[in-house]
């Protein structure tokens, strides 16, 4: 199959490579001024074209720009698709509603969502195989194409709504992107504590935390002093964060009402426990 990425970044060249190896063709990429280095290095051989000039090159069109673009791009190669072509964007959150130009112009819409961080190229073509990939579509021939695309970048492929994207990328956000934030609060936190080297430091006991919960499941994995009632503890922590770090202080609040609800719903403490708890989590809200 002849494929074009019009906005060829980290993740568009990466399902480029993988999507060459499972045997299709790049007809051509496009792209802004970093596209012509990381083409020339992973897709030799590839033109570098305006976007509606690749796009007129592919039965299917990958449209790898930042969101608040696809609609832009949409618009800009809906007159210059092959007839039956398809258009696929990489966005976990954005609706199909983006490709409504294409859609008009009576291409075939989806989207493809790889559910991976991709820091660069390589990351990339090494994690998405192996990733769950989300496949949204109008209809069951856009979910047979996005689940035969997922399939090829040896990802696994399931169907996702459209009125869920958002939700689903929360979710994701939550796993990945929250918990690089609450992780590096904590390297703060243990400088500031006076811990040498934090990052070091915090490795072995953040991997364990996160291979238990991946393991057994986030309820088994939790503990800590929400997860005991330790209403003694909490409210330590909260007075020497106010003190040293006081921009820490909402979010521990946040994360000790989640952690003090999740050892509830399990069983862990009574009802009493909660609201002991939550008077001290009120002094700081």
């Amino acid at each position: 199959m002849d494929i074009a990425v019009v906005g060829a970044g980290r993740v568009g060249t990466a399902v480029a490579v993988l999507l060459t190896a499972a045997g299709h063709r790049i007809a051509a990429v496009s792209g802004r001024d970093a596209t012509r280095a990381r083409a020339a290095r992973h897709l030799p051989d590839v033109p570098l074209l305006p976007a509606a000039e690749a796009a007129a090159r592919g039965e299917v069109v990958i449209v790898g720009v930042p969101d608040d673009a696809i609609a832009e791009v949409a618009k800009e190669v809906a007159g210059s698709l092959r007839a039956g072509a398809a258009v696929v964007h990489l966005s976990g959150a954005a609706s199909l509603a983006e490709l409504e130009p294409a859609a008009s112009a009576r291409a075939t819409v989806l989207s493809v969502h790889p559910l991976q961080t991709v820091p660069d190229v390589e990351a990339g073509i090494e994690r998405i195989p192996g990733s769950a990939v989300a496949v949204t579509a109008r209809d069951e021939e856009g979910y047979r194409l996005g689940e035969s695309l997922g399939a090829d970048l040896r990802g696994s492929p399931f169907r996702l709504p459209d009125e869920r994207k958002a939700l689903y990328h929360a979710a994701a956000v939550f796993c990945s992107n929250y918990l690089v934030a609450v992780e590096a609060v904590a390297e703060r936190l243990f400088g500031l504590a006076g811990v040498e080297d934090p990052l070091a430091a915090l490795a072995p006991l953040a991997r364990a935390t996160l291979d238990h919960a991946l393991d057994r499941g986030p309820a088994a994995a939790l503990t800590g002093p929400a997860a005991r009632a330790d209403a003694g503890t909490i409210r330590r922590n909260l007075e020497a964060l106010e003190g040293s770090a006081k921009h820490a202080v909402p979010a521990y609040v946040v994360l000790a009402q989640a952690a003090l609800h999740l050892a509830h719903a399990e069983g862990r403490i009574e009802e009493d426990d909660v609201r002991r708890v939550e008077e001290v989590l009120d002094r700081w809200r």
